[in-house]
């Protein structure tokens, strides 16, 4: 283990294998690895190069900046999709790094052409609001949206949607990918007579592993590629290894009597006498304060409860009163230990959340060591 408060261990071999298996689930259409927000905290470089060893054939992004950073690290030659909305200086820094960019109006269009060089090759997907409502062209402009952008000098490259409830298998709105799958794909012969070798998309995790049928030309994976599962379940259902494992070690141990307490507020008193373990990892590092006094951490291949307030550098476990454990042990937040394993997916049940909101969460002072 490094030096570090803690250090979240990336497996790069975990990242080749799901990248295997999310090729395999799309069936003839292509993977694109979804590295924005760092990789969702997994570190962008390493695991963009890691997916496209696995299969992968390009990347996505949600900023130039994140765009930049790959293209410096010297990934050159492969594609580079943006998926968010540019400014036009932005629109000039992604023209200059040679990225496909995604447009969802008129304006973003108007936007991007004013940023190009009489001769550039710019680039577009024509992003269609199938029902998700953030962006996206409305279906029934979506072809007059893409005709501009050819006329305006564009090459109309690719066609998306994104679902909203891809993840959901039950309930009231579990069918309402079909409803965006059913208006998408009407659009699609129309735009591959008008644009041929157009690249259609629209599967992300969820809809790659739910759905053969919403794959078409390409998919864009970004969770199940660091092992979590898009449903909230058990990743290896779906074959996914989880890529993430966080661990420190316990800074001090020692005994509490009956009724001493610990933790800003007091909110957790000894119901006994028992050994708590202090480790140096808090809110600040992403381990958040709404698992106080309902969180868990392994230490000696057992879970222990996370005791009292989460602060913003240190957490507290109540060992036990038998525990042997003392300043040094290993602690594992995410991953496994011996027979034990807390997954992401898991603290996101926990906490209300996703388990995208979990790894995204690990902050920079924790430390990336990428192994594999």
């Amino acid at each position: 283990m490094s030096d570090a408060r803690s250090s979240a261990y990336i497996d790069l071999d975990a990242v080749r294998h799901n990248a295997v298996t999310l090729d395999r689930a799309a069936g003839q259409a292509g993977l694109m690895a979804v590295v924005k927000a760092d990789a969702y905290g997994h570190g962008a470089i390493a695991c963009a190069r890691a997916a496209l060893a696995g299969g992968a054939m390009a990347l996505a992004v949600a900023s130039v900046e994140e765009a930049e950073e790959l293209r410096l690290a010297g990934l050159d030659d492969v594609t580079i999709l943006i998926m968010s909305p540019l400014t036009e200086p932005a629109g000039l820094r992604a023209l200059g790094q040679r990225c496909e960019v995604a447009i969802s109006d008129h304006q973003a269009l108007a936007r991007l052409m004013a940023a190009a060089a009489p001769d550039a090759d710019v680039r577009v997907h024509v992003e269609v609001d199938t029902g998700m409502g953030r962006l996206g062209v409305p279906v029934d402009d979506a072809l007059a949206l893409a005709e501009a952008a050819k006329v305006a000098g564009a090459h109309v490259v690719g066609l998306m949607t994104h679902f909203a409830t891809a993840d959901l298998t039950d309930g009231p709105d579990a069918g309402f990918m079909r409803e965006q799958l059913v208006r998408f794909r009407a659009l699609a012969p129309t735009f591959r007579d008008r644009f041929p070798g157009i690249t259609v998309h629209a599967a992300n995790s969820a809809g790659t592993l739910r759905d053969p049928d919403a794959c078409f030309d390409m998919v864009r994976c970004g969770i199940a590629l660091y092992g979590c599962s898009p449903f909230g379940g058990d990743p290896v259902t779906d074959d996914l290894i989880p890529v993430m494992s966080w661990r420190s070690r316990l800074s001090l141990v020692k005994h509490f009597n009956s009724r001493e307490s610990v933790g800003y507020g007091r909110t957790w008193r000894a119901a006994r006498g028992t050994w708590v373990g202090t480790i140096p990892v808090g809110y600040a590092d992403g381990f958040a304060r709404d698992l106080s006094n309902c969180g868990e951490v392994l230490v000696g291949g057992r879970r222990v409860a996370v005791i009292g307030t989460v602060s913003m550098d240190l957490i507290t476990v109540d060992l036990g009163p038998e525990a042997t454990e003392r300043g040094g042990e290993e602690v594992v937040i995410i991953g496994s230990q011996g027979r034990e394993r807390i997954t992401a997916d898991e603290i996101a049940r926990l906490r209300g959340s996703i388990s995208y909101e979990v790894t995204c969460a690990v902050s920079p002072r924790v430390a990336r060591v990428h192994v594999g």
